[in-house]
């Protein structure tokens, strides 16, 4: 039977290439829409719109390649559709068909996926929603600090979320407090640093202490005050020692706090410092006159460790040991010289390590028993620090240079390596801190030449 033609349009074997919004405006009774034959490559996401007594609709022969989200919406009756003969695309753009597909009691004839490779030939109704990878993720920017910082250290203290960073062109430790209304990091205090490197907070047995390591003029800890609500300067640090700190480590080892500073110049020494009931103290010189510019506690096998990077020689391994209480040498990673920093990270049960150099190649490297072995090489000119940090499930790598973007790179578990994910314009970056603020995800970027940003982790559903 020929439906009347008053309730029947034909659009058959025309030129159209696209139909906008509210095409078919003021047609609320047609029933059959045939547009067959054409052109077609887009529709927009209310070209149907107003249709509320259509019951048999014919795209078919078209050359569409996606589907705007919920395009048969507005189509309550619909009880034929017809799409074959088109090059729809199975991305992220057309999950939504596959889930109206499983849902709808409109009978729709078998239609095939053109692309990508992997799905092509496949009938759409055949795809499960598992098979879509429409989750991704961004980092935009949230926050401008308006200064220069070389550190940024994210802290807890009486359930507030802080933030130390250290900036040695203002002379301070600034200490920034999360606004959890304003959702922002707001200025809360600020310790005296006439050339501060290193601002380290450690909350240890309900007291805030902040470590301020110096180029000049030595190098102190501070402590806050709940009676009169400021920073109080509570001891020295050797001078003798600590003539050029670079960088500082805290951790617990059986129940007692230590920190331990990296010392960058050629007549100091890095040096451990334990904390008893009046403050902190030299428990152990480390590692003398090797110009260190960074150190990493890690524990493997649950055995602490500490990693220190020189300028003078790869990279050290010293174990803890439980009847001398101290660190012993064990070693070396690799043959790698000049590393800035070493970082590490996890990756299942696996231990990496992240080895960042100003000038030649950064290395990736896996603990294997007893030994470090190679797994990745990324080109670094200019690199400063190379930062590994995950967000939820997933595990980036932060590459900072003097000379060019920052590279974000994501963990691929499947092939042990990461992948180029993001770049950031960043100058001089000196540091990478992911901060959990609450319901959001943080990642600080102090500068030395520039402004301090504060990027938002975001998640993405492409399919929406």
């Amino acid at each position: 039977l020929t439906p009347p033609p008053s309730l029947c349009s034909l659009l058959n074997s025309n030129k159209f290439t696209l139909i906008g919004d509210n095409a078919f405006a003021g047609l609320s009774h047609l029933q059959y829409l045939f547009i067959e034959n054409n052109d077609i490559q887009a529709l927009s996401k209310a070209t149907f719109r107003g249709l509320k007594s259509l019951t048999h609709l014919s795209l078919a022969n078209n050359n569409l390649q996606t589907l705007p989200r919920d395009l048969f919406k507005p189509l309550d009756i619909l009880s034929d559709l017809d799409l074959r003969g088109n090059t729809l695309a199975c991305d992220c753009k057309i999950k939504w068909l596959v889930e109206w597909l499983e849902s709808t009691n409109t009978t729709v004839p078998a239609v095939f996926c053109s692309s990508p490779g992997q799905f092509e030939g496949q009938r759409i109704r055949d795809l499960a929603l598992g098979d879509f990878q429409c989750i991704t993720t961004d980092f935009v920017m949230h926050q401008v600090l308006p200064f220069q910082a070389v550190s940024a250290e994210p802290f807890t203290y009486a359930s507030d979320l802080y933030v130390a960073l250290a900036q040695p062109s203002a002379s301070s430790c600034s200490i920034l407090k999360w606004d959890y209304v304003e959702r922002k990091l707001r200025d809360f205090d600020r310790i005296p640093a006439h050339s501060a490197v290193h601002c380290k907070p450690i909350v240890a047995q309900e007291q805030l202490y902040v470590v301020v390591a110096q180029l000049f003029g030595g190098s102190y800890i501070y402590r806050w005050d709940t009676a009169v609500d400021k920073f109080i300067k509570i001891q020295d640090i050797d001078s003798q020692k600590i003539r050029k700190p670079n960088d500082i480590e805290a951790f617990q080892i059986e129940g007692d706090w230590f920190f331990v500073i990296a010392d960058s110049s050629k007549a100091g020494s890095t040096s451990l410092y334990r904390l008893n009931q009046n403050g902190f103290y030299s428990h152990q010189a480390l590692h003398a006159w090797h110009r260190d510019t960074d150190v990493e506690y890690v524990e493997n096998d649950g055995k602490p460790r500490l990693i220190i990077s020189s300028s003078s020689q790869a990279p050290v391994i010293y174990q803890w040991s439980r009847a001398q209480k101290q660190f012993v040498p064990q070693g070396e990673v690799g043959e790698m010289l000049d590393v800035q920093m070493v970082k590490h990270f996890r990756a299942k049960r696996e231990q990496f390590l992240c080895l960042s150099r100003y000038i030649g190649d950064s290395k990736v490297v896996r603990w294997e028993g007893q030994r470090f072995v190679e797994v990745q090489t990324l080109p670094s000119r200019g690199s400063m620090v190379m930062q590994p940090f995950a967000v939820g499930q997933r595990q980036y790598l932060a590459l900072g240079s003097d000379f060019s973007f920052t590279h974000v790179y994501l963990w691929e578990e499947e092939k042990q390596k990461f992948a180029k994910f993001q770049e950031l314009a960043v100058q001089a970056p000196r540091a990478f801190r992911a901060v959990p603020a609450a319901d959001v995800q943080l990642l600080l970027a102090p500068s030395f030449k520039a402004n301090t940003l504060v990027y938002r982790h975001v998640v993405v559903d492409l399919s929406l």
